[in-house]
């Protein structure tokens, strides 16, 4: 059996590089308010490899970037999901620092097909980076937001938080060459992810 950890692209941090490649070991405060996730994940890959050198456990580690889609938690703090209940509502939407900080969207149909197709390769154990390496600022998706859902909701702007990465964009050269490549445009992705929110506040 193979065992497979979902690994987050928060082991890069604040990254000094652009886009992260699987080689980069990343730029973590240890001990900052986002250390308990970005540290925890770190320190589960380096468990995870030290079973597999000393135990040949049969492992495969996926560096998950930000994922979105259908059947997210209301309530689960993200930013899609923030940004999509509060265009909804109808009410002022969270932006933290100047808005200019990206992220890349994965969404979640395609991420489950990259991770069906690195559990089925027998050469590549990880880590590996799973997502989708077009890059958006927070006000473009939320400009897209209130677009799509039609929303009278105003950007409000609050302080970054400390150690909030400026960017992330995966460099995903390793798992293209397991022939996996995001088909779902962020647009598309959206309308379904609106949709699955709109149903569930009826």
């Amino acid at each position: 059996a193979k065992i497979f950890q979902a690994s987050t692209s928060e082991v890069y941090g604040d990254p000094e590089i652009h886009p992260q490649h699987e080689l980069y070991w990343g730029r973590v405060n240890p001990i900052g308010p986002r250390s308990c996730y970005d540290e925890g994940k770190r320190c589960a890959e380096t468990l995870f490899f030290d079973y597999h050198r000393q135990l040949s456990l049969k492992i495969k580690i996926a560096r998950i970037f930000n994922t979105y889609g259908p059947n997210m938690d209301t309530n689960d703090g993200r930013v899609v999901s923030n940004i999509i209940i509060q265009a909804l509502k109808d009410e002022d939407i969270t932006i933290y620092g100047n808005g200019n900080q990206t992220r890349s969207f994965c969404f979640v149909d395609d991420l489950i097909d990259a991770m069906i197709i690195f559990m089925q390769n027998d050469k590549i154990v990880g880590p590996v980076n799973a997502g989708n390496p077009k890059e958006y600022s927070m006000i473009e998706v939320a400009n897209m937001i209130i677009n799509l859902t039609k929303s009278k909701s105003k950007l409000l702007f609050k302080k970054l938080p400390l150690d909030d990465p400026q960017k992330r964009k995966p460099d995903i050269s390793l798992i293209k060459s397991l022939n996996w490549s995001p088909i779902t445009s962020l647009d598309e992705g959206l309308e379904k992810t609106i949709k699955y929110f709109i149903n569930e506040n009826k």
